[in-house]
């Protein structure tokens, strides 16, 4: 288990809020796209109980936060 494991959907969310994200429309199924208007940055986040390690990677990838600042945020 890596650093990003066991990272629910709430808290994925509201560490994404205090970087300058918002909810933006429903995707497809049970998925959201949220915008930082401020750097024109997307991503997809998947609204299930627990979001997986790899999942939470890309995430942050196409957010463009490292791993260490969304931990320490």
């Amino acid at each position: 288990m890596g650093r990003l494991s066991g990272f629910s959907y709430q808290v994925v969310t509201k560490k994404l809020r205090k970087l300058g994200f918002e909810f933006y429309r429903q995707a497809k199924g049970d998925h959201e796209i949220w915008i930082n208007t401020n750097s024109n940055l997307r991503t997809t986040i998947p609204h299930h109980r627990e979001i997986k390690e790899g999942t939470l990677r890309n995430i942050l990838k196409q957010a463009n936060i490292s791993v260490d600042y969304f931990l320490i945020v």
